[in-house]
């Protein structure tokens, strides 16, 4: 009687547990991959502006003439109304910035600038809508009456490496982050230039600007 060698009966099943843990950290590997994309996602997301977020249509009733900005506009964009229309003095430090961030590489994008008081109080609409209250979404967006958009004294900027380079050198030219929740939102601070920028706020609703 013929009999089949051990090593003949075992090397199938070697080869079945080899392939099933190959198979397994394939699996890891793609799922890992996935994570890693979801939170990279999640974090460009959640330091979008608001202004991006809840971006009104340009072909609207409501589109650059009111403050609607195109992708791809820079702090020397003047034909882009909220680029134009802010405050010399902060579109003066803007520029001084932006041609320094330039020579390491770093590019100063307007996600938004000034807002006209419809704009503005079409984008807290919406924040309303999506975040579920008026208190909530004013941690966010301010009404047209309070908010520093309107009077040309604020600028959203990105993409994250100008923010990152703003937080570094930014009180250098005056420009300072004034809500810990809005990495993206600089106003002009003339006196940070030699004693540092103040102390940011929480969000917008710590702003006793916003109680008015």
């Amino acid at each position: 009687m013929n009999r089949t060698p051990p090593s003949a009966r075992t090397t199938p099943r070697r080869f079945r547990r080899l392939a099933v843990v190959g198979l397994v950290v394939v699996i890891a590997a793609i799922t890992a991959a996935l994570g890693c994309l979801v939170s990279q996602s999640s974090s460009s997301s959640s330091a979008a502006s608001p202004a991006n977020t809840l971006r009104i249509d340009h072909r609207g009733a409501l589109g650059e003439a009111d403050g609607a900005v195109p992708d791809g506009v820079t702090v020397f964009d003047d034909e882009i109304p909220a680029v134009a229309k802010l405050d010399p003095d902060l579109l003066k430090a803007l520029r001084q910035a932006a041609k320094d961030a330039a020579d390491n590489g770093v590019e100063l994008y307007v996600n938004s600038g000034w807002r006209s008081p419809a704009y503005q109080n079409e984008l807290f609409r919406e924040a309303v809508s999506k975040y579920g209250s008026e208190d909530e979404a004013a941690r966010w967006v301010a009404t047209a009456t309070t908010s520093p958009h309107v009077s040309g004294d604020a600028v959203d900027l990105g993409h994250s490496d100008a923010t990152m380079w703003l937080a570094k050198h930014g009180a250098e030219y005056g420009l300072c982050q004034i809500y810990r929740n809005e990495p993206w939102h600089y106003e002009l601070r003339t006196n940070a230039i030699d004693r540092g920028c103040p102390r940011m706020y929480a969000d917008p609703t710590q702003d006793p600007r916003m109680q008015q």
